[in-house]
This record gives structure tokens, sequence and C-alpha cells, in this order.
């Protein structure tokens, strides 16, 4: 479950964070609750691991975005408005 498609002419698009980590839930709950027949468990633990890479890509492409907004944001100054001056413009 890499895509999903929409009708018309919308692009495609990934899945959310959450919904990738939800359907990693559900996974883990079946392996865990049931007693599966091997390949089941194999196919729902492979589909697991490779959500589990989705989702550590995703929150590491987040802490990147965080980083260089941190970074932008160390290197602006914040200055007191000066309230007459706001008003002459």
């Amino acid at each position: 479950m890499a895509r999903k498609q929409h009708s018309g002419s919308e692009a495609l698009e990934a899945p959310t964070f959450e919904q990738n980590l939800d359907r990693l839930e559900g996974i883990v709950k079946k392996l865990e609750e049931s007693e599966l027949p091997l390949e089941e468990a194999l196919q729902l633990f492979e589909e697991g691991t490779k959500l589990s890479e989705g989702c550590r890509k995703q929150l590491e492409e987040a802490e990147q975005r965080v980083e260089i907004l941190s970074k932008r944001a160390g290197s602006v100054v914040a200055k007191p408005m000066d309230s007459d001056a706001a008003e002459e413009e």
C-alpha cells in the first residue's frame, strides 16, 4: 500500500505518516493476537517492516525540516516595533 489512486485527474497521493502508523499498529496487533498460517504471518511481517522503514524515513524528513526551520529562526533577530513609526507608514 505505497500509493492510492483517486478518480479523475487528481494526482496519486502517498499515505500519510498517521495512516502508515495505524496500519503498522494493526499488523502488530494481528500478529500478536492471531494464530496465522506461516505464509500469511510472513506477508504481514514483510508489510510491517516496509511500513516501519517508511515511517522512519518520514520522521527523519520531518526532523530535517525542523532543523532547517530552527536554524532560520535562529538567524532572525526580533526587533520591537515602534508604534509611532508604524503609524507613519
